[in-house]
């Protein structure tokens, strides 16, 4: 059952059958406990079935007949047997139910181990060209659907199943006519419940995008507080909330309202059912034709049958959804992995950092190109500068010398080989990048830091930390190199977690830099200080420079200006200002950078 309150969509997979299969795949790790765990619905549904039935013998044979000595010790015998088969049914739900979750929880461990490990050989383009929001979600959502529908919905299903089967049963058994009239009666149930549940499904929806808006205008104003405040901007924000937690209250009330309904609703019906079903089994009792026990238990299975219809609707509806999240959670898994090792790889050892570019073009989509046959040389030791507007390719030049995306015309040799040829995690150890946006993980600042290379030395992490001028704040903390950070380095001013990320690029010893606007969110005293470890961190090795603030690349070895994905000027500093062109515009604030 879905959890109370929590209204579930239906949605249907578009391979219900291969997500079935995939997911049989997972639970079959653990075949063992799921058929003892069914064994277990079995032996409950016929505990159900006769705890019933054993009431006609008792009621005909002791209750009915009088007292005695005899008809007492029959009666408490069989409620004796009564009360073992309830114990019994007790201990099998459970057992079962610890079993599945059991099944249903490392099942679930099994799926996101296997969907993460996915996430990190997924290439940078699938992260940038998906949201955030959806994959978190992969993780959360869909992956709770899952645990949901395995833990109660997929065993509620199946004794759901046998339960209407066995009480159908026993229904013709005790009495073939009362049956046609109780089974006469399911229709209605039906029709009467989908009726409800679309018009329930209808005002649920409007609920959750009332209750989106209203989050997210929570979230968007209590975010930009300070603006409000500023602009005094409070009574309109008050006004527009209450219209908004008005529409919400009034959208609840229609959907809590068919939400509650249905359970009255239902109930009711089977009581018309139940009492239907009394009294044309009493008639045959007065006619002879029929026993009270058996009318006493007819009555109970029919009060039983229409239970399992209604669950098995709501089960599957919330199958369908949970296969749904299924399939995203798969989809997800099925995607191409990067192609890091391959046979024939190169190793990439004793890199010097000769990097060249020739006739590179490229486009992140097929029909778009970004970079018209870019061609750069680059001698190991040197420091190359990109300038230019927003969108002209400079940060995509650095994201095919990682090989984030593959070039389609040209090629890029680091040290005269094509790095198509080198072996992809060897690439990257050989590159160390320091970008605009700091990211530190939950962990200590030493730990932070020996993100760049695992096996470094608690000495070579205190090292690195002195090249990039880190030491002496880090020496400043609560704890030094062993104080917490959390919340991406909340508790760090934004220089001081760039320090931390040239820091990390210090201790990696990669021979290629690559410093994407590494100083443009400090300012200019922050820049002064971090330029100071970026110096020392730029000493003996290639750096490739992106930078909006022209003052930071004068003393680059070659500076390139891009425009449009081509580049239009090229040479030192003094060199550009000497022909007074875009860069000695740009430099001079005769023309601006877009």
């Amino acid at each position: 059952m879905p959890p109370r309150g929590r209204f579930v969509e239906p949605k249907k997979p578009k391979n219900t059958k291969k997500v079935i299969q995939r997911l049989t795949g997972y639970v079959g790790k653990y075949k063992k406990n799921v058929l003892i765990s069914l064994l277990f619905v079995v032996i409950s549904t016929v505990c159900t079935l006769a705890a019933s039935y054993i009431l006609r013998p008792l009621i005909n044979d002791y209750i009915i007949p009088g007292s005695g000595t005899e008809k007492l010790g029959g009666l408490v015998a069989g409620m004796c047997i009564l009360t073992a088969i309830y114990i019994v049914n007790i201990v099998a739900t459970y057992f079962q139910q610890r079993l599945m979750i059991h099944v249903s929880q490392n099942t679930l461990e099994y799926i996101r181990n296997d969907l993460f490990t996915k996430v990190q050989k997924l290439p940078v383009r699938y992260f940038d060209t998906h949201s955030t929001g959806d994959l978190m979600s992969r993780f959360t959502n869909d992956i709770d659907n899952i645990g949901q529908m395995l833990d109660n919905t997929l065993i509620n299903l199946i004794s759901g199943m046998l339960q209407l089967v066995g009480t159908l049963v026993m229904m013709i058994y005790t009495n073939g006519w009362l049956t046609l009239i109780t089974v006469a009666m399911m229709p209605v149930f039906i029709l009467v419940g989908n009726v409800l549940s679309k018009a329930g499904r209808k005002y649920y929806r409007s609920q959750q995008a009332a209750l989106g808006k209203l989050n997210g205008y929570v979230e968007e104003y209590v975010t930009g507080q300070k603006v409000v405040k500023v602009f005094n901007h409070e009574e309109q924000c008050i006004e527009e909330f209450g219209d908004l937690n008005k529409d919400l209250r009034d959208k609840q009330v229609a959907a809590n309202f068919f939400g509650g309904i249905m359970g009255p609703v239902m109930g009711n019906l089977s009581k018309i059912s139940y009492a239907l079903t009394a009294m044309i089994g009493g008639l045959f009792c007065a006619a002879g034709t029929f026993d009270i026990g058996g009318l006493t238990i007819f009555v109970n299975y029919a009060n039983q049958f229409s239970f399992p219809i209604m669950n098995l609707a709501q089960q599957v509806t919330f199958i369908f959804s949970a296969l749904a999240g299924a399939e995203r959670v798969f989809t997800m898994m099925d995607e191409k992995p990067e192609v890091m090792e391959f046979e024939g790889a190169l190793p990439a050892k004793d890199i010097k950092g000769h990097v060249v570019l020739d006739h590179v073009t490229f486009g992140y989509n097929p029909d778009k190109t970004i970079l018209k046959d870019i061609n750069i040389d680059v001698k190991p030791g040197e420091k190359i500068a990109f300038v230019g507007s927003t969108g002209a390719g400079k940060t995509t030049i650095t994201n095919l010398l990682n090989r984030f995306y593959d070039i389609q015309q040209g090629s890029i040799t680091i040290d005269g080989v094509n790095i198509r040829d080198y072996d992809g995690y060897d690439l990257r150890r050989n590159i160390a990048m320091v970008l605009q946006d700091t990211h530190l993980f939950t962990g200590t600042v030493r730990e932070n830091i020996r993100f760049g290379r695992l096996d470094a030395s608690d000495e070579e992490v205190e090292e690195a930390a002195k090249t990039a001028s880190a030491h002496s704040f880090i020496m400043r903390l609560d704890k030094g190199y062993d104080t917490m950070l959390d919340g991406d380095g909340s508790n760090l001013s934004q220089g001081q977690r760039q320090l931390l990320n040239i820091a990390r690029a210090c201790i990696s010893k990669a021979p290629i830099l690559v410093l994407d606007e590494a100083t443009s969110s400090v300012d200019t005293r922050t820049e002064r200080h971090i330029d100071h470890g970026m110096e020392r961190l730029m000493k003996g090795r290639t750096t490739f420079v992106i930078a909006h603030r022209l003052s930071t690349v004068r003393t680059a070895d070659l500076i390139c200006v891009l425009e449009h994905g081509q580049i239009i000027e090229r040479g030192t500093h003094e060199e550009l200002l000497a022909k007074k062109g875009r860069y000695y515009e740009l430099y001079t604030g005769k023309a601006e950078l877009d």
